[in-house]
């Protein structure tokens, strides 16, 4: 019966994964009032403290966009590509996981990936070369983030383990920023040379011919340099940026978290909402956005989405998970057992299916915890949750097939065979290598 239960999970995560968004998590929803009406298995947490998170980041984050503050950024990585078109293909995912590791968020890729196949398309270099690896690395980047949910996850639950109530974001970070900035350069090197010049790419010669697609190709300029900025925009920027470095610092020095008599520190997933919501409220007021403005962004509207998500699958999969540990965790201890790196794979493939890493850290951390794997590991392994290339229908990968005006950046013949398979591949595989690596000396 259990597995029987198990591919009904795996059914509704499908079918809700065919709508995306908001139907992945109401689908979820239908999903967990069978288990519990029907299966009749006891209900199970739902993410509260994840969703708060992203509730509170991407307050501040889209407050920031309101402010201007995103289109300023955008301006000084566009100077930066421009200055150096040559290298778009190193710096386009470069500037990407910049932006994410910053905003918490993938999602700015929308605004910054026309610019990217422009410059790329203007010097004669294969758009897909940078604009499928600057994807990927915007999405990589999130385990990276000390505002991502996933990464403050996987802290509340590492510290709530015997003998590691010492490790802190500073620890969770110092494994993810270096692997999956590593995953990132990887992955742009092997992109350098992939793929026909455009000279000799077939699908490009063809809409040259075309006269639409040649008006588009020749005369499409997409540029942010001439767009006027309110005054305050460079102001949001400074604040947001300060807003990371106070929760970095706090995460340093645990006894600012220590608040009257009380012994047991503030968690940091209460530290985040509370500065996201506090440095939120100041751009606000310092740079006087009109907060009616404020849900109309794109980051507003993408997060909203998010949240609703992770709600439904991880609620949906920790009601299941929670019934089927005993009988789980005694099929699979012994592989685990003799093999801790396979729980990567468990990871890989949850995230291919749902599309989120927070979604994949709340419904698979507390499995690999329950079957003993170390602390270490599971730390090392978190670019794992990264998977959704995979299957080419998460809306950045969208996005940017759509924004390549050439049509070298594509979904294949065959599904499978798509632009962002094999640097989603190489720049995961790369991040969780050296994860390991890392965390080994790190999180003791």
């Amino acid at each position: 019966m259990l597995y029987f239960e198990f591919l009904f999970l795996l059914l509704m995560l499908y079918t809700g994964s065919r709508y995306g968004g908001i139907g992945l998590g109401v689908v979820s929803g239908i999903g967990l009032a069978i288990e519990v009406f029907i299966f009749r298995m006891p209900v199970g947490k739902a993410p509260v403290d994840v969703m708060l998170i992203i509730l509170a980041v991407v307050t501040c984050a889209s407050i920031l966009e309101a402010a201007g503050g995103l289109k300023f950024m955008l301006q000084v990585a566009e100077r930066l590509l421009r200055n150096n078109p040559k290298r778009v293909t190193l710096l386009g995912p470069i500037v990407t996981y910049l932006m994410t590791f910053m905003l918490g968020t993938g999602h700015s890729v929308y605004s910054i990936m026309p610019i990217i196949g422009d410059v790329a398309l203007k010097n004669k270099i294969r758009p897909e070369r940078p604009m499928a690896a600057s994807s990927v690395a915007s999405q990589l980047a999130i385990t990276s983030s000390p505002l991502s949910a996933a990464v403050v996850f996987y802290l509340t639950q590492i510290t709530g383990l015997p003998g590691f109530e010492h490790i802190t974001l500073l620890n969770i970070i110092s494994v993810t920023v270096p692997a999956t900035f590593a995953g990132t350069i990887a992955l742009s090197l092997y992109s350098l040379r992939r793929g026909k010049e455009l000279d000799d790419d077939p699908e490009y010669q063809r809409r040259l011919q075309d006269p639409v697609w040649r008006e588009r190709i020749l005369n499409t300029t997409s540029t942010t340099l001439n767009d006027e900025l309110p005054k305050a925009a460079k102001q949001s920027v400074y604040l947001f940026l300060l807003a990371l470095a106070v929760i970095v610092a706090i995460a340093m020095l645990p006894d600012i978290r220590t608040i009257g008599n009380s012994e047991k520190a503030i968690s940091m997933n209460l530290i985040i909402q509370m500065m996201m919501l506090c440095f939120g409220g100041l751009i606000l007021l310092l740079t006087k956005t009109n907060p009616q403005i404020v849900p109309n962004g794109v980051v507003f509207k993408s997060g909203m989405v998010a949240a609703i998500a992770i709600f439904g699958i991880a609620w949906m999969s920790d009601t299941y998970f929670q019934y089927a540990m005993p009988e789980f965790k005694a099929a699979i201890t012994t592989m685990v057992e003799q093999y801790p790196w396979t729980f990567a794979f468990a990871l890989f493939a949850v995230s291919v299916v749902i599309n989120s890493q927070a979604a994949t850290a709340v419904m698979m951390l507390p499995v690999g915890i329950g079957l003993g794997i170390p602390p270490a590991l599971l730390v090392g392994l978190m670019p794992a949750t990264y998977a959704y290339f995979f299957i080419p229908n998460y809306p950045s990968d969208i996005a940017t097939v759509n924004f390549d005006v050439t049509g070298t950046t594509k979904i294949g013949k065959y599904y499978f065979n798509h632009s962002f398979m094999l640097p989603g591949l190489v720049g995961v595989g790369t991040a969780c290598v050296v994860g390991v690596a890392i965390a080994e000396v790190v999180i003791r």
